[in-house]
């Protein structure tokens, strides 16, 4: 290597002393500059969670809207099932009670007429 003249290295030490002494100045602004990505980025954070618990509540409230139309239409499937229950139990019962008369009054009551004919 050749060697240098005293005042082209202090010349080349100097420019390295200046870009140092602009090194606090430029992480300051880069420190600024973070703070506010960190701050705007938090902030969108926020607004997204609030959006996906406001979508959650809104799904919550139909699903439980849902569920109460469900919960009624079961209810009314119930009262009805009972219904047809009770009729079938009423015509069985109907049903057993004419099994168990006696064959004479069953087919009395079949001819209209249980008086004997006259000759």
């Amino acid at each position: 290597m050749p060697q240098q003249t005293l005042a082209s290295r202090v010349d080349r030490l100097e420019r390295r002393v200046e870009s140092l002494e602009a090194l606090p100045e430029r992480m300051d602004r880069l420190e600024s500059q973070f703070l506010q990505f960190r701050e705007e980025v938090r902030s969108e954070f926020y607004a997204v969670r609030a959006e996906i618990r406001a979508v959650d509540e809104g799904l919550r409230a139909e699903i439980r809207a849902g569920d109460e139309g469900l919960r009624a239409e079961i209810r009314a499937g119930d009262e009805e099932t009972r219904r047809q229950m009770r009729v079938l139990h009423e015509d069985v019962i109907a049903r057993l009670s004419l099994i168990q008369e006696p064959k004479g009054n069953r087919s009395a009551g079949h001819r209209g007429d249980s008086r004997p004919k006259k000759r």
